[in-house]
C-alpha cells in the first residue's frame, strides 16, 4: 500500500502544479486549476489515476484544519465590528433565505422537504477561500463590497459548524436526534468557556515566549500543536475537527505574534489545500454533468441567481449602496470547500442520494467558474451602466 500512497501523492501534485500553473496563464483562480486536475486523475477518466482516493480524502483534512485554523487566526471581531450589523444579523437573515428559497424551488420542482433544506444547507455558504484569493488578485480586499463580502463569509464559516450539527437531526430517527443535537451544542458552551480563558490568560503569552525564542522549527511545532490537539478533543466530543482548528486560531489570533503565526502556517496550509482540492476533483465524476441535468441546472440557478439576489437585497436591506449591494450579491454566488462538508454530512444522514452529491461537486467547479468571470466583469458593467449608483 505504501508504494501506491506515495504514488497517488506524486500524481496529486503534479496534477495541482500543473492545473495551477495553467489557472494561473489562464488568470483564474488556482482552486479552479486544483479541482480540474483532480478530475483527469480520478477514476472516472482515462490516464494516470489515482488508487486509493479514500485515504488521500483523509489526509485532506489536514487542508480543512490548516484552512479553519488560519480563519480563526485572521478573524478579528474589530473588523467584524466595522459592519457588525449586516454580517451579524443580515448573514444569518440571507442563509435563512436562502435555505428558504430552495425550499420552495424544491417543493415546485417534486423535492421531498428533508432533501430540499438540506440542498439549502449546503448551498448557502460561499468559499471564504475562493472569495478572498478573487478580492487580493483584484485589490479590493480593502474594498467596502470587500470587507462586508469577508465579513459575510466569516459569518458563514461560524454557521457551518452549527449546520454540520443540525443537519442529522433532520434525518429519519429525527426525535432521538434532537436530544443528540442539544447535548453537542451543549458541549459547544463548554469547550468555549475555557477556549475564552486560554485565549485571554495563557496562551498569548505562551506564543510570545517561544517567538522569542527565535527558534523557527520550535514556534512552528507548538502552532501544530495547538491546532491538531484543539481539533481533535472536539472530536472526541463528537464535534468536528473543523471548530477545533477555528477555535484553536481563535485563540491564536489574541496574540501579538498572530501574523507571524498565519505567515508559517500559509506553505504548509496552501500545500495541503491543493491536495485537499485535487482529492475533491477526483472524487467529481464528469458524466454527473450530464446524469441529472435538471437537477444541475436548479441547484446552479439557486447558487448563482437566487444567492446573488437574496445578498444583493440583504445588504441593501441595511441601507449599503445599490453598487456595492450587487457586488456583495454577485461575489457569493459560488459554494466551495465546506459545502462538500455538509453535503457529506447530508449523505452519511440519508438526506439526499449519490445524485444530490454527485450533483453537488460538479455544480461546485461550475459555480466557481462562472463567479470568477461575473466578479471579473460585475464592476466594469456596474461602473459603465447609466445611472449606477456609486
Amino acid at each position: 500500500m505504501e508504494p501506491t500512497l506515495f504514488r497517488d501523492l506524486a500524481y496529486v501534485f503534479a496534477a495541482a502544479l500543473a492545473g495551477g500553473l495553467l489557472a494561473r496563464l489562464a488568470r483564474q483562480p488556482l482552486i479552479i486549476g486544483y479541482v480540474l486536475a483532480g478530475v483527469l486523475v480520478g477514476p472516472f477518466t482515462p490516464g494516470p489515476t489515482l488508487a486509493d482516493v479514500h485515504t488521500l480524502e483523509l489526509m485532506a483534512e489536514i487542508g480543512v484544519i490548516l484552512l479553519m485554523y488560519s480563519i480563526g487566526i485572521e478573524f478579528s471581531l474589530r473588523e467584524l465590528a466595522k459592519i457588525k450589523w449586516v454580517a451579524l444579523l443580515g448573514g444569518p437573515l440571507g442563509l435563512l433565505l436562502t435555505i428558504a428559497l430552495t425550499a420552495a424551488t424544491g417543493k415546485l420542482l417534486g423535492w421531498g422537504l428533508r432533501q430540499s433544506l438540506a440542498i439549502g444547507a449546503t448551498i448557502c455558504v460561499a468559499s471564504t477561500m475562493v472569495l478572498s484569493r478573487l478580492l487580493m488578485d483584484r485589490g479590493e480586499l480593502g474594498s467596502l463590497h470587500g470587507q462586508l463580502m469577508i465579513g459575510i463569509t466569516l459569518v458563514e464559516d461560524l454557521a457551518v459548524v452549527v449546520l454540520t450539527v443540525l443537519l442529522p437531526a433532520l434525518g429519519p430517527s429525527a426525535g432521538p436526534r434532537l436530544a443528540a443535537v442539544a447535548l453537542d451544542l451543549g458541549k459547544a458552551l463548554l469547550i468555549l468557556l475555557p477556549v475564552t480563558f486560554l485565549a485571554l490568560r495563557w496562551v498569548p503569552g505562551l506564543m510570545a515566549r517561544v517567538a522569542r525564542l527565535r527558534h523557527p522549527e520550535l514556534y512552528v511545532l507548538v502552532v501544530l500543536a495547538l491546532g491538531f490537539s484543539t481539533a481533535a478533543f472536539t472530536q472526541a466530543l463528537g464535534l468536528s475537527l473543523a471548530l477545533g482548528a477555528f477555535l484553536a486560531g481563535m485563540i491564536v489570533s489574541g496574540s501579538e505574534v498572530a501574523h507571524e503565526t498565519s505567515q508559517r502556517l500559509q506553505p504548509l496550509r496552501d500545500a495541503f489545500v491543493a491536495l485537499f482540492f485535487v482529492t475533491v476533483g477526483a472524487l467529481i465524476d464528469p458524466r454527473a454533468l450530464f446524469a441529472a441535468p435538471g437537477l444541475l441546472a436548479a441547484m446552479l440557478g439557486l447558487i448563482v441567481a437566487g444567492k446573488g439576489l437574496v445578498w444583493t437585497g440583504v445588504v441593501r436591506l441595511f441601507g449599503y449602496p445599490l453598487r456595492s449591494a450587487a457586488l456583495v450579491g454577485i461575489g457569493l454566488t459560488q459554494i466551495g470547500e465546506f459545502s462538500f462538508v455538509l453535503v457529506q454530512v447530508a449523505r452519511r444522514e440519508g438526506l439526499v442520494g449519490a445524485e444530490v452529491y454527485n450533483a453537488t461537486l460538479a455544480v461546485s467547479l461550475l459555480s466557481i467558474l462562472l463567479n470568477a468571470a461575473l466578479a471579473r466583469w460585475a464592476p466594469v458593467w456596474l461602473r459603465l451602466r447609466p445611472g449606477a449608483p456609486g
